[in-house]
């Protein structure tokens, strides 16, 4: 019988056999680490390049808002984007290389981590994308300068690029995305929501002009939080719904069960995997 308590307890099924995290249908583990190493690079060397650059024009603000800069959920989420692609990457190379991920080595509680890290990458850049491009973004808006544009579409356009690539390509089944995972990305945002308020008592702004309550009213400022905490869970249905509709062409249609490692030869467990895939034409793995 499930209860709340299932949102704390990490499962003990066998982890990912057939290495779903680290494979892809269409690309080799090598070229999937290449993607994944290239979306690091470039998500960290953005960020740099936009500190550093602010820090030394005034006109764009300087180093005061790089430290606001933290305020945001575009930027933490950003953040958080690039180090999942560090990792993901890590774990990708550590398999096409040894046939054996690091996170196969990692104790439960990491590798559920992990899914749910997963999860919240595959979500929260599209709430980013929609609520900048249709909320935040007016038909009279425009960039300053052309460092703005660059910083504007590389968090808010590449980002919802690079989780597509994540939701697409790699073989993560939609069974990997657990309902529990639900209740933890609405977590996340209540802890977002609370750092938001907590920047306002130390610096005096609001991060987004909806969450004040005193220029927009509380009516409104509840209909923001609330609708937003709904899109999310309805993102979530929408991603694992394209997840399975994905693994459903690819692997019941197209018979596409993907591209392993040589050293790994796919594995016993990953052979009774892809044979209930060819049965039932879908898998549902237990990812935590």
């Amino acid at each position: 019988m499930s209860s709340w308590l299932d949102g704390f307890r990490f499962g003990k099924d066998p982890w990912d056999p057939s290495h779903r995290f680290e494979t892809s249908w269409l690309l080799s583990p090598w070229l999937l680490f290449a993607f994944r190493a290239l979306f690091c690079l470039f998500i960290f060397t953005s960020r740099f390049f936009i500190i550093g650059w602010t820090c030394t024009h005034a006109e764009e603000g300087g180093c005061y808002d790089i430290v606001i800069s933290f305020a945001y959920f575009t930027v933490l989420t950003f953040w958080g984007l690039g180090f999942y692609f560090a990792f993901a990457a890590l774990h990708t190379f550590t398999y096409a290389r040894t046939g054996r991920p690091l996170l196969d080595a990692f104790p439960r509680p990491l590798q559920a981590l992990h899914a749910l890290f997963y999860s919240s990458i595959a979500v929260l850049p599209i709430i980013v994308t929609v609520v900048y491009w249709a909320v935040l973004w007016g038909p009279d808006s425009s960039f300053a300068s052309v460092f703005a544009a660059y910083s504007s579409h590389a968090q808010h356009s590449a980002n919802l690029a690079m989780a597509l690539f994540e939701i697409l390509i790699p073989r993560t089944a939609h069974a990997q995305l657990l309902p529990v995972h639900m209740l933890w990305l609405i977590v996340l945002l209540a802890l977002y929501l609370a750092l938001a308020y907590l920047f306002h008592a130390i610096h005096g702004f609001y991060p987004y002009f909806f969450l004040d309550p005193e220029a927009n009213g509380r009516g409104i400022l509840v209909g923001f939080i609330f609708g937003i905490a709904v899109g999310c869970l309805v993102v979530f249905g929408l991603v694992k719904g394209l997840i399975w509709i994905r693994q459903r062409l690819t692997e019941g249609v197209l018979r596409m069960d993907g591209k392993f490692a040589r050293a790994s030869a796919s594995g016993p467990d990953s052979s009774a995997e892809m044979g209930a895939a060819h049965r039932n034409g879908k898998v549902e793995p237990q990812a935590a």
